[in-house]
């Protein structure tokens, strides 16, 4: 199962603006007459419900979206680049892979999340005409898109989930109570990826139960495919712990001890969720005895008795996990009311568009995607264009940083592909 994949995304750019003159026969002043660029495409995330998996991201390496067209004469504006939408499964996170930062959490069907937004068209130059400077050669340069690394990380939802050692009768539970077909093997590690499927109750009820890949000792510190497996485990409301209670190959108790370990290994929330504890093969001649011994050494803690194979105390489980996640949905919902109520807004400076870097010799870096882009959009060659463009990085506070840095009058000062005099 392809549940973690990694991909880069690059929104497009926006158009440059257009310098344009009227040339009309009934304007004989004419003027400037350049329109706007277009807008770059952004990147967005879509929830499909016919997907189950990352299967067909696995390969893709990037996602770009298209880039906005430059502005036309007669003040006609670009063509705006095309969006992308990319269908990913219910359940899927979106990261930040540079610095871990959730993006999105996609946990409702349809649901659409933008991700990178694309670069604003420039102005064309009928916007920068004056009463001093009714013929201005300039235009804007198109902002660039935003380019982000992202971890995307499927994590199943399901209200229930199966867990315990392997081969203690989980798949054959799951393959009862619901219409899943899960594989059953008389050998461990049958289940390699999460199955699913839907419980229908008598009473018109019914919840989503997931068998989960059995676990090892060890699982919660990565080894086998621990982590794999306890992500899905993560999104589950309530667990259903199954426990071997023939005793044939595996202590009850120390399966039970060793489980809840790895559990709390791995996030300490879950060993604070909502358990069942399930004892399967109590057609087994020896379970009883493995059952008083476990009861011996848990006697505060409700067992259920089960022979999956038999089909039989099956119905008890269904019924108390059913309570159980209708207590839990209504105590998160409760959380979700408590929060709205106690909302704390708190300011979050926006992070600078650009880094200043000391090379050491009086020489310094600007280090910005935005302002690299700029760069080679500018004729240095045209006063005017120079001109605009040290004024927008003194808007920008580049001026400001670089001297805050200490930089100085005839220090050399790198941007993209350009060195350039700091002055003072």
């Amino acid at each position: 199962m392809i549940d973690l994949v990694k991909l880069h995304v690059k929104a497009g750019d926006g158009g440059r603006g257009c310098v344009a003159w009227r040339h009309e026969k009934y304007y004989p002043n004419g003027g400037p007459f350049g329109g706007d660029g277009g807008h770059g495409g952004d990147i967005y995330f879509v929830v499909d419900t016919n997907e189950t998996t990352l299967t067909k991201l696995r390969f893709t390496k990037t996602i770009k979206a298209g880039n906005g067209m430059p502005g036309l004469t007669k003040k006609m504006h670009g063509k705006s680049g095309e969006d992308v939408y990319v269908p990913v499964p219910l359940g899927t996170m979106i990261r930040n892979a540079e610095n871990n930062d959730l993006l999105a959490d996609l946990c409702e069907p349809n649901q659409k999340v933008l991700i990178a937004h694309g670069g604003k068209g420039g102005l064309g130059n009928m916007h920068f005409a004056t009463a001093r400077n009714d013929t201005p050669e300039y235009a804007q340069p198109g902002e660039v898109g935003e380019a982000l690394d992202l971890q995307l990380e499927l994590r199943l939802l399901a209200d229930a989930g199966l867990i315990g050692f392997p081969s203690v009768g989980k798949s054959t539970f799951l393959s009862i109570v619901t219409r899943a077909k899960p594989e059953i093997a008389a050998y461990p590690f049958t289940t390699i990826e999460p199955n699913i499927g839907v419980v229908s109750l008598p009473d018109e009820r019914s919840f989503v139960l997931a068998d989960m890949p059995g676990l090892i000792e060890g699982a919660g510190e990565g080894k086998g495919l621990g982590h794999e497996f306890l992500r899905h485990i993560k999104r589950c409301r309530v667990l259903i712990h199954v426990i071997d209670m023939s005793g044939q190959e595996r202590n009850p108790v120390k399966d039970y001890e060793i489980i809840n370990k790895e559990l709390s290994i791995y996030d300490l929330d879950l060993e604070n969720r909502p358990q069942i504890v399930v004892a399967n093969k109590m057609d087994d001649e020896y379970s009883d005895m493995y059952l008083e011994e476990f009861k011996k050494a848990y006697p505060d803690l409700k067992v259920f008795e089960i022979s999956a194979i038999q089909h039989k105390g099956i119905d008890e489980v269904l019924y108390a996990a059913m309570d159980l996640i209708e207590e839990e949905k209504k105590r998160a919902d409760d959380e979700i009311v408590e929060k709205e109520e106690t909302v704390v807004y708190r300011y979050e400076p926006k992070r600078p568009d650009f880094e200043i870097l000391d090379l050491g010799s009086r020489r310094w870096k600007v280090e910005s995607r935005k302002i690299d882009h700029l760069v080679e959009q500018i004729n240095f060659d045209s006063e005017v264009d120079t001109y605009r463009f040290a004024m927008t990085l003194k808007k920008m506070g580049v001026d400001e940083a670089l001297y805050n840095a200490g930089a100085r009058e005839g220090d050399q000062v790198i941007i993209g592909t350009y060195i350039m005099e700091y002055k003072e």
